[in-house]
C-alpha cells in the first residue's frame, strides 16, 4: 500500500493556511496590544492565551459536528470553506481597528476571528485521516506538518517584504495573508473531492456505515485505557516542550547573562531540524511502528533537556542540544495524532481530533503558569527550567509505555524501492 503524496500535499493546504494565520497572529497582535493600546505584559499574556482557552471548547465541538455532517461536498469541506471565508473577511479588520485605536472594536474583531478559526481547525486536520488509510497516516501526517511549516514561512517572508513596522500599517500584510489563505483553501476545494475520495479509500462510508470493520459498540476498556495514557503522554510532553519554548528567552538573560537575543537562533535550530526530520521520521515510523518512534523521540528530547544545565553561557554546543530536541519533537508529533485517531471509529475522527487538541491546548495553557510559579518560588529560579522539562519528558515516557493501541504497521514491501513509490 502506497501513499498518494500529491493528494496528501493538497489535503495539507488547509493546515498550511491555518499555520500561516497563527504565525501572523502570534507575531503582530501582541505588538499592537503593546504599542497601540499600551497594555501591560499580564493583560497581553491573557489575551494571547484566549485562543487556547476557546480551543478547549470549540475544537471538540466542531470536530464532532463535522462527524455528523452530510453534504454533497463532504463532511469536513463545508466547515473548511465557511471558516476560511469568515476568518479571511474578518481578519482584515484587525489592522483597521488598530489604526482607529478603538480597543473595543479591536476586541470584537479579534473574538470573531478566533471563533472563525476555531470552526474549521479540527475538520481541516481530520480531513487527512478521513482520506488516508490508517497504516499510512504517520507518513501523511509528516507531510501535513511540513505544509504547516511552509505556511508559517510564507507569513514570515510576507512580513519581511511588506515591513509593517516601517510603514506604520499592518493592513497590507493582513490583506496579503487573507488572500494567501483563501487561495490555499480554494485550491484544496477544486482539487480534492472529499466525498469521492472517501468512498474510494474506504476509511469511512459516505453513508455513515463504518468501513474499517470497527464495532459501533462503546469503546472497550482496554482501548479507553490506552487512550487515557496517550492523552496523559500528550499533556506531559507539551508540558516539557512548551515550558522551554515560552520561557527560554528570559532564561538566556537570567542564567546565561545574554542580552543579544541569541535565544532565537537556538529555537530556530529546533524548528528547522524538526522540519527536516518530519518526512524521514514518517518513513521510519512505517517500518518500526509509531509507539517505538515516539518513545525514542521522548528519550532523545528528554536527554537533551537534561543536558541544559551543562550550559551557563551562550555556546554553539547548545545548537546540538536544540537540534536533538527538534528531532525528538518531530518523532512525537508525526505519530501522536495518528495514534489518537487510530483508536476512533471511521465516523468520529473529528471528535477524536478535538480531543487531541484539547489535551495539547490545556497543557500549553497550564505549563507556563506552573513552570513560572516554580521558577518564582523556588531557590533554583530559572535554573529549574531544564530539569522541569526533563521530568515531564520522563513522565511522558512512563505513561506512553502503557499505551497498547493506536499503533499499526503496513505489510512489508516486496522491495525497499517500494517505500519510495507514489500514486498519482
Amino acid at each position: 500500500m502506497k501513499l498518494n503524496y500529491k493528494r496528501t500535499v493538497l489535503i495539507g493546504l488547509a493546515f498550511m493556511s491555518i499555520c500561516a494565520f497563527w504565525q501572523l497572529y502570534d507575531n503582530t497582535v501582541q505588538l499592537m496590544l503593546k504599542n497601540t493600546f499600551g497594555l501591560g505584559e499580564t493583560y497581553i499574556g491573557m489575551i494571547m492565551a484566549a485562543d487556547n482557552v476557546l480551543a478547549l471548547f470549540l475544537l471538540p465541538l466542531f470536530g464532532s459536528l463535522s462527524d455528523r455532517t452530510k453534504t454533497k461536498i463532504g463532511r469536513r469541506m463545508p466547515y473548511i470553506l465557511a471558516g476560511t471565508a469568515a476568518a479571511t473577511l474578518s481578519m482584515v479588520f484587525i489592522p483597521v481597528a488598530n489604526t482607529s485605536k478603538s480597543l473595543v472594536l479591536y476586541f470584537i474583531v479579534l473574538f470573531v476571528v478566533l471563533i472563525s478559526m476555531a470552526t474549521y481547525r479540527s475538520p481541516a486536520v481530520a480531513l487527512m485521516p478521513d482520506l488516508t488509510p490508517n497504516v499510512l497516516r504517520s507518513k501523511a501526517n509528516a507531510i501535513i506538518n511540513l505544509m504547516g511549516t511552509l505556511g508559517g514561512i510564507v507569513t514570515l517572508v510576507m512580513t519581511m517584504v511588506l515591513k509593517p513596522s516601517e510603514s506604520g500599517t499592518y493592513f497590507p500584510l493582513y490583506l496579503a495573508s487573507a488572500i494567501f489563505m483563501a487561495a490555499a483553501v480554494a485550491a484544496l476545494f477544486f482539487t480534492v473531492k472529499e466525498k469521492k475520495i472517501a468512498q474510494e479509500v474506504g476509511v469511512y462510508d459516505v453513508d455513515e456505515t463504518v468501513q474499517e470493520k470497527k464495532s459501533e459498540a462503546p469503546m472497550s476498556k482496554e482501548v479507553k485505557r490506552s487512550l487515557i495514557f496517550l492523552l496523559l503522554s500528550i499533556i506531559f510532553w507539551f508540558f516539557a516542550y512548551n515550558a522551554v519554548t515560552s520561557t527560554f528567552s528570559r532564561y538566556t538573560q537570567e542564567v546565561w547573562g545574554d542580552t543579544s537575543d541569541s535565544y532565537s537562533q537556538y529555537l530556530m535550530t529546533a524548528t528547522v531540524i524538526a522540519t527536516l526530520a518530519f518526512f524521514p521520521i514518517g518513513m521510519l515510523s512505517s517500518k518500526l511502528g509509531r509507539k517505538k518512534v515516539i518513545l525514542g523521540g521522548i528519550v532523545l528530547m528528554g536527554a537533551a533537556f537534561a543536558t541544559g544545565l551543562a550550559f551557563d553561557s551562550v555556546t554553539p554546543l547548545a545548537n546540538v542540544m536544540f537540534g536533538c530536541v527538534g528531532i525528538g519533537w518531530a518523532a512525537i508529533n508525526v505519530n501522536s495524532y495518528p495514534m489518537v485517531v487510530e483508536m476512533s471509529k471511521g465516523s468520529d475522527v473529528g471528535k477524536f481530533t478535538g480531543i487531541y487538541y484539547t489535551s495539547s491546548m490545556a497543557a500549553q495553557i497550564l505549563t507556563p503558569v506552573l513552570s513560572g510559579a516554580i521558577i518564582e518560588h523556588t531557590a533554583w529560579g530559572y535554573k529549574i527550567l531544564f530539569p522541569y522539562a526533563a521530568l515531564f519528558s520522563a513522565l511522558a515516557f512512563v505513561t506512553m509505555l502503557f499505551v497498547r493501541h493506536g499503533d499499526t504497521k503496513p505489510p512489508k514491501a516486496k522491495s525497499k524501492l517500494e517505500y519510495l513509490e507514489t500514486n498519482d
